[in-house]
């Protein structure tokens, strides 16, 4: 099978498409044949191998082999089960998230059949599905689960245009919240679609200026900090980041002292948030946002868009023809 692999750490170019055996079925593994999956901006940083402490995970000096093809979100049909498999079976279109496994950068990818991966509703494309695991789940984590969110509460997104931004916005309108959305000029008509009640062009005004105005901060590009945006935060407000290493400090600290909080966590089980969204997805509440689709020939091309860092929403990678 064709695989995408980085043998080294370094620019899109590390990324090369050579051809690896398929992956061992183990008894409760599922096997997919994959027809879409994405390259994210958690991706490209393991890509470069950062941040350095991050490398006692991925590899000291070089990928450790088994993180050497990347690949968090795919969609596809299931290819073949494990004996003890039971909830899936061969011909069933899924879409899941691969975790530190990783390896959906491939033309086959092995996953637990316990793990976080659902049927794919008919409604949606193998694109439209591979885009809506991670940034979908981990906004629905963050609101729902960690901050709470309940109808009347003001919520801000910063980087409302991302993969995480764009489904957050969405997400706290369903949840019932007042949103603010944060994003570059050029994606202000967007995010208004997508149901924000007002929209900050960041080149134009800094949300941190704006006192005791939010319940919730969701940075989901971490661009500000605790520090800059607890002033904009009410009382009891919670900063939710979905980065860096410091906040896990600022989290413990604001817990000790009640009041604003930071609220840290990570959204790698996806099997309580998944069905949730593949039913919003289905009825229609919850849109897609592909800024672009790349072949798997070309994805060190998808790897250098995302590098640049205006992307709207997600970036696709089509694998099956």
């Amino acid at each position: 099978m064709r695989a995408a692999v980085h043998t080294s750490f370094g620019p899109p170019d590390v990324v090369q498409v050579v051809e690896k055996p398929l992956p061992t079925l183990r008894p409760g593994d599922v096997l997919i044949k994959v027809h879409a999956t994405t390259v994210t901006s958690a991706e490209c940083a393991m890509r470069r191998g950062e941040p350095l402490w991050g490398r006692v995970i991925l590899g000291l000096r070089r990928p450790r082999a088994a993180l050497r093809t990347l690949g968090l979100e795919v969609a596809g049909v299931v290819d073949s089960v494990g004996s003890a498999v039971t909830g899936f079976q061969a011909g069933d279109e899924v879409f899941g998230f691969t975790g530190f496994a990783v390896g959906a950068h491939a033309d086959y990818v092995r996953l637990p059949a316990t793990g976080s991966l659902v049927l794919k509703p008919p409604s949606l494309t193998f694109v439209e599905a591979a885009a809506a695991v991670d940034g979908a789940t981990t906004a629905l984590f963050f609101l729902r689960d960690k901050a709470k969110v309940r109808p009347g509460d003001r919520v801000l997104v910063n980087g409302a245009s991302g993969s995480i931004g764009t489904y957050a916005v969405q997400l706290a309108k369903h949840l019932g919240a007042t949103v603010t959305a944060v994003c570059g000029p050029s994606n202000v008509e967007l995010v208004k679609s997508l149901g924000a009640d007002e929209v900050i062009d960041y080149t134009a005004h800094d949300f941190t200026a704006d006192l005791d105005s939010y319940d919730v901060v969701f940075d989901t590009v971490t661009k500000s900090s605790y520090r800059a945006s607890r002033r904009s935060l009410r009382a009891g407000g919670k900063y939710l980041p979905t980065t860096g290493l410091a906040n896990n400090f600022w989290a413990l600290w604001t817990a000790l002292r009640g009041g604003k909080r930071v609220v840290v966590g990570m959204s790698v089980n996806k099997r309580a948030t998944l069905p949730v969204i593949s039913s919003l997805l289905d009825e229609g509440k919850l849109r897609v946002i592909v800024d672009r689709t790349y072949p798997l020939a070309r994805i060190a091309d998808a790897h250098r868009y995302v590098d640049a860092g205006h992307k709207r929403g997600n970036v696709v990678v089509t694998v099956a023809e």
